[in-house]
């Protein structure tokens, strides 16, 4: 019986097998040939951003690589963007079927009836909560390319404001590493990807590499001028990885709309048809699918990691696979979860932690805390519901406690807003009949936008192993506990309040605020923080390339390393951060180090 402190994550109660207590080999004709077997120089956890180019980066480099995924193989077969809802059992019209078995990942719009099977089943593999601490932990997964299949694709660059901020403020720890160190990673990884996007010159969201932006509807374009001349605050076409060039083989998006249900033109970013697909074309990476990551293995003489004891999802039996290195990429909650299950004697509080700050400092962005829309009637649009659907919109950068200016005296560090506006049908016209008809013709042009802001580390909020529960591969889960502070809260206020002032600026009507000070942490699905980077190994985790400081073959190249938030979306920084860590890693193995 589950102890009184836990809280499911949904309301059936979920019963799992018992956690393995022995594993063995793979075997020829599982996933791996008797040629492969145990000649792997790395072990890749998780095809998703960072997985994908881990395994990128070291197979073109000549390594073998083990890419150990829980997805199934995905591609363009599976991709449904181009399918209408009447081509589905139910029209998209039937949630309360989804809910059933997806009761967590459905609070993301993405799991709909068009995609829900790429998601995790809550009731397989649950986590638990404390009772007053809810968690939405969504966006689990279970294809190839994990989240970026379903990503909102917003590509923003962390500066020094972001990765220095404590000696701004005074607050939490620096980053170990500047924007210097990873200026000409971002380069790299943005000219790969496709990032489209514009230029502003500002300090605080630098400049990147990028295609030429989608571009700006009228409504947007008048609040962009007009608040740059007025409040000089920046509002720029958002930066995204959908690409506006053909690229590697990838042509323009073509602007059909729904990118969360895949795209057969790869258009967008997603690792299974990029990153991946190009490590498996050298040859030096195989794929081992369906692949539950449990716990590291090591040799504890030596003190160093020796392979990946994961669960076979097919079959539910353990398997081992083993390697020189190994690296961390399923995500920061699993890739964490793979670390405390890990535990030993001589790491009896989870693997990599001497320091005891593996699983503390959990953090996500304060989610849509408070925004506003309006309306502009004086930029009317074309009515076409047919589209062009722009899969994307504008992105404010941040303004507060911003160099230069007067500091808030409510909150420290920040928030931008993500947005975007158009002209649509009169949805809400009035009437009937020839009365209705010609009110519905009537073009309504909005704007609208939404905070996102930075979550301050916090030692209590934390993910710990439950003993009690285990999912249905027989892996203890996570208990996790987290609340959003006061700074947070108080942040929120002010994205209500400038974002009205922001319209009122550009002279919109029937303008609808709204703040949301007690969001669920979880929404966002910018999970970062519990594998801390920093100098001092008393105090994190990790060093600056990711690397464990107890174990020195063992990666962690998710977010989990994040020693802050900031407030811009974090996979540009992920995808970046992994291919410097790889160098590294590379570096450090031909110096017999690793």
């Amino acid at each position: 019986m589950r102890p009184a402190r836990y809280t499911c994550a949904f309301s059936r109660r979920t019963a799992g097998r018992g956690c393995c207590s022995s594993a063995k080999q793979i075997n020829v004709g599982d996933s791996l040939s008797n040629e492969t077997k145990n000649s792997f120089d790395v072990i890749v956890v998780g095809s998703g951003a960072s997985g994908g180019w881990a395994c990128k980066r070291l197979s073109e480099a000549g390594l073998k690589i083990a890419l150990v995924d829980c997805g199934r193989k995905h591609g363009d077969e599976d991709f449904r963007e181009h399918k209408r809802s009447w081509d589905l059992k139910y029209r998209d019209h039937a949630p309360e079927i989804i809910k059933k078995t997806r009761p967590v990942q459905s609070q993301l719009g993405s799991c709909n009836e068009y995609t829900y099977d790429w998601f995790a089943n809550d009731l397989d593999e649950p986590y638990t909560t404390s009772p007053d601490k809810p968690f939405s932990w969504q966006g689990r997964l279970r294809v190839l390319g994990g989240r970026t299949n379903v990503w909102g694709r917003v590509s923003l660059r962390l500066s020094d404001l972001d990765l220095k901020a404590t000696e701004h403020d005074g607050y939490g720890e620096n980053w170990p590493l500047s924007y210097k160190d990873l200026a000409p990673y971002y380069d790299l990884v943005e000219g790969y990807v496709g990032v489209a996007g514009r230029a502003e010159g500002l300090p605080t969201l630098p400049d990147g590499n990028f295609q030429p932006d989608m571009g700006l509807t009228c409504g947007e374009a008048k609040l962009r001028n007009t608040v740059k001349e007025k409040l000089g605050w920046t509002i720029t076409p958002t930066r995204t990885a959908n690409i506006t060039r053909p690229i590697n083989g990838r042509l323009a998006c073509h602007y059909c709309g729904p990118c969360d249900r895949g795209c057969i033109t790869h258009s967008y970013f997603n690792s299974a048809f990029t990153t991946v697909a190009d490590a498996l074309k050298t040859g030096n990476c195989t794929y081992i699918p369906n692949a539950m990551g449990y716990k590291v293995l090591m040799d504890s003489d030596r003190n160093r990691a020796k392979g990946l004891l994961y669960i076979d999802r097919i079959s539910h039996q353990p398997r081992e696979v083993y390697a020189r290195a190994v690296v961390l990429c399923a995500q920061s909650l699993e890739s964490v979860r793979i670390l405390l299950n890990s535990a030993d004697t001589q790491y009896p509080n989870g693997l990599a932690n001497s320091s005891g700050a593996l699983g503390h400092y959990l953090m996500d962005h304060v989610w849509c805390g408070g925004g506003a829309m309006g309306e502009f009637p004086d930029q009317p649009g074309k009515l076409d519901i047919n589209g062009p659907q722009r899969p994307c919109g504008i992105y404010i950068a941040r303004f507060r406690n911003v160099p230069g200016v007067p500091r808030s005296k409510n909150f420290i560090r920040g928030f931008g807003y993500e947005g975007g506006g158009g002209t649509d049908f009169n949805w809400d016209a009035k009437g009937f009949g020839v009365a209705f008809k010609k009110g519905l013709m009537d073009p309504v042009t909005t704007v609208g936008m939404a905070g996102f802001g930075e979550c301050l580390p916090r030692w209590d909020n934390y993910v710990e192993i439950n003993p009690s529960v285990v999912d249905t591969f027989g892996i203890p889960v996570l208990n996790v506990h987290m609340t959003y502070g006061e700074n947070e809260r108080a942040m929120c206020y002010d994205m209500q309040d400038s974002a009205v002032k922001m319209l009122e600026t550009a002279g919109a009507k029937n303008i609808r605020p709204f703040v949301v000070p007690d969001r669920t942490p979880g929404f966002a699905i910018h999970e970062v923080g519990i594998a801390r980077m920093g100098s001092d190994p008393k105090k994190s985790v990790l060093n600056q390339f990711q690397q464990t400081h107890d174990v020195k073959n063992l990666f962690v190249c998710d977010a989990a390393g994040f020693a802050s938030t900031a407030c811009q979306n974090p996979t540009l920084t992920i995808m970046t951060l992994c291919v410097r860590s790889m160098d590294y890693l590379m570096g450090e193995m031909k110096r017999g180090n690793v």
